[in-house]
């Protein structure tokens, strides 16, 4: 356990404006307050506090971050109060500590919602000052060193898993590259012991076979760049054995089919001699292709610089190069603690480019309202690869790998997001859904009539992007369900000759639990609740008059053939105006369009699922009477026509230009291909299942005319079921 006088020391060591008199203090209030307390180790708690301030050390970082880590428990564990550390030690040492300490420790946690809010905490906490992770990453990486003594093999894997989904993440983010593959490798030894032990022996077999190759190649590399005046710094490294699990999985391969286990580090003076050196090593030894990386130019969003390169170097072994300055190395290691502009009299501003994950982080915790979302978008947002884009001015912008023209947009800025149409890439028009490229240039096309789209959180990867989309989905979720809701109650009310007032509703919210008039419309809307129990809650006499008149009715309708293009049906309630998807869903079974007869089935929690009259599907609910709905479509104004699909089935001739002439005909009538699917396929004909985008049925039923004239179709029908 290091002792008082060397902790002060090695502060000094590095900052001679460092504040001796606060650390002494420090350190005795630290201890005394910890008093006798004992760690699973059965070392005194005060040893933990100190080697977290001792890590911090190694960091060269400041003396208020120092002292935090000293008192970073006294909180938390002890009687010590926050006005406490204030009176002592400030204002700046108590923002932090309070920054710091674990409200709810995340170690004794597995409700994962407990764990989502302490991590929107931490998020806000370091948001405001970066070294509050600082500490934090210090207090997990002492805690992971002596996860061993944990005796209960479900808590160990727990923390192991935290400490990889959140904190190797973080770490990876601010730039702290040795700090970050130390907690992986811990975590993977609790994790997956096995494959760590058997990736170290190969490891050790490894060096006693090679025995000497490392030096030889390092002496010819050193020699090589000497000859062109260059001075250098060569070192060799192996990958650690996460890092070498990560990527067997990744390309699924074994161990001896990795030839880059070794990665070879060369600092030179300045930025001209990195290129200067990459102009040696591919001139003197053959490049493997795709395996170049420039860094310097394009540097990562937590600030890392170098360019990367693999080539048959010496002995024609394949070895991967990473060149950078002195400066550049130490950012690498050591992140945002290599940097002195926080240590300097105030904290590191999160409007720096390097920390724009920050930003989208709190972002995503604007957006996102259950726990388990927000862990899920933050891991997102931390863990993938990155992929470089520009705008049309020249302005980088950094995204995940496999990002596409959406998740782009809302990197720019969440409204580019909200309202973008299209996109180009490189000057030419891609689909919304295109997967970026490095070097990608991205302008993307808004219109204020835009609004995001459901299906776009079927291709966006980043946090930010799918915690936009869902908050939006979710508010036209329950305005729909408010709007279908409403109707409900109306028709309801109506038959029983009563008028729907707001007035009657509240007088029941108190017995339903509910909070407002809007809430109790959105959980009839979604199936949550009877339209007919509201009426006899407001209505205590009412009772229900069988609605097995209404079924019957509906049933009687079913066995008549539909009729085409029968607009003028008025009875029901209206669904125009409700978006497919969300309130209300059209059955894949029967394709309902405008003009079909139609009845809707209620789903608890989804809402109405609408069926045509005469669907078989509907034999199944006809023991639920109360789930039925009597709907009707409302004819919409001339330009407020909404495309729906219809499905056809069509035997086609197996002829060459048939399915040529079958998209021609569709598209004539203004029908619109969606989808398309060969069912069988004989030397004479082709059965088809056809979606196609139309008006209403006798949009349709035009559409099957004209395809009924052609030569090429030998038989078109409209497909049920």
């Amino acid at each position: 356990m290091i002792r008082q006088f060397e902790l002060v020391e090695t502060v000094k060591s590095y900052d001679q404006t460092a504040d001796e008199h606060a650390l002494d203090k420090a350190y005795v209030f630290a201890m005394k307050a910890h008093g006798s307390q004992l760690r699973d180790s059965g070392d005194p708690y005060f040893s933990h506090p100190l080697e977290v301030a001792g890590i911090l050390t190694n960091y060269k970082v400041d003396c208020a971050t120092v002292i935090t880590a000293l008192l970073h428990d006294t909180i938390e564990d002890t009687d010590t109060s926050i006005e406490d550390i204030k009176s002592h030690f400030g204002d700046t040492v108590a923002r932090l500590v309070d920054g710091v300490t674990k409200l709810t420790r995340i170690e004794f946690q597995s409700d994962q919602a407990k764990q989502a809010e302490n991590f929107r905490k931490l998020v806000l906490a370091m948001s405001e000052d970066i070294r509050v992770l600082l500490v934090k990453l210090a207090d997990r990486l002492h805690n992971m060193r002596t996860l061993h003594y944990i005796k209960k093999p479900e808590k160990r894997q727990r923390i192991a898993s935290e400490t990889m989904d959140i904190y190797v993440p973080l770490a990876e983010r601010i730039g702290m590259q040795e700090m970050k593959t130390e907690l992986e490798d811990l975590a993977f030894r609790e994790l997956n012991p096995e494959a760590r032990k058997s990736i170290i022996n190969r490891l050790e077999f490894l060096r006693t076979q090679g025995e000497g190759l490392v030096d030889i190649i390092i002496n010819e590399l050193v020699v090589r760049l000497k000859s062109h005046d260059i001075k250098a710094i060569v070192t060799g490294r192996e990958k650690s054995p996460y890092s070498i699990w990560k990527k067997m999985q990744q390309k699924n391969v074994g161990f001896e089919q990795l030839a880059d286990i070794m990665a070879f580090r060369i600092q030179v003076d300045s930025i001209e001699d990195c290129y200067r050196t990459l102009g040696v090593a591919h001139s003197e030894y053959p490049v493997v292709p795709g395996r170049f990386k420039d860094y310097i130019s394009n540097r990562k969003p937590n600030g890392y610089q170098s360019l990367h390169t693999s080539v048959f170097g010496p002995k024609n072994h394949r070895i991967e190069m990473q060149i950078r300055t002195g400066e550049m190395h130490e950012t690498a290691e050591h992140g945002v603690a290599a940097h002195w502009n926080y240590k300097l009299g105030g904290s590191v501003s999160t409007d720096a480019p390097q920390y724009r994950w920050l930003r989208e982080l709190l972002d995503i915790l604007e957006h996102t309202t259950a726990p388990e979302e927000l862990l899920e978008h933050t891991k997102l947002e931390m863990f993938q690869d990155q992929v470089f884009g520009f705008t049309p001015r020249g302005d980088l912008i950094n995204l995940p790998q496999g990002a596409t023209l959406v998740d782009f947009a809302y990197a720019v800025h969440s409204e580019v997001g909200d309202h973008c149409v299209g996109g180009k890439i490189n000057g030419k028009m891609m689909p919304l859904r295109t997967a970026l490229k490095n070097g990608d240039q991205v302008e993307i096309l808004t219109s204020k009539a835009q609004s995001p789209s459901p299906t776009w959180e079927r291709f966006v990867i980043t946090g930010k992007a799918r915690a936009r989309i869902r908050k939006y989905i979710r508010a036209q979720e329950r305005d729909q369900y408010e709007q279908l809701g409403r109707s409900m109650l109306h028709e309801v009310f109506r038959e029983e000759g009563y008028d729907l007032k707001n007035k009657g509703l509240e007088g029941v919210l108190t017995k339903l639990g509910l909070p407002s008039v809007e809430d109790l419309c959105a959980s009839v809307g979604a199936g949550n609740l009877s339209a007919r129990n509201v009426l006899e809650m407001v209505f205590p006499g009412v009772r229900q008059k069988i609605d097995n008149d209404k079924i019957i009715e509906l049933a009687q309708a079913r066995r008549k053939p539909a009729k085409n293009a029968n607009t003028d049906i008025k009875s029901g309630i209206p669904i125009h105006g409700l978006i497919p998807g969300m309130a209300m869903h059209f059955a894949g079974c029967c394709h309902a369009l405008p003009g079909d007869r139609i009845v809707g089935i209620i789903t608890t929690g989804k809402g109405v699922t609408i069926h045509t009259i005469d669907c078989e599907t509907l034999e199944t609910f006809a023991e639920q009477p109360e789930r039925w709905l009597d709907v009707s479509w409302e004819q919409p104004g001339d330009n407020e026509k909404d495309l729906h699909t219809g499905r056809i089935h069509l035997t086609v001739v197996n002829v060459p230009g048939s399915l040529g002439d079958l998209s021609t005909l569709i598209a004539k009538n203004d029908g619109n291909i969606s989808n398309l699917k060969i069912t069988n396929r004989t030397p004479e004909f082709f059965d088809i299942l056809v979606d196609i985008e139309v008006f209403d049925v006798r949009h349709l039923t035009n559409v099957i005319a004209a395809l009924r004239a052609s030569p090429a179709v030998n038989s078109v029908e409209r497909a049920r079921g």
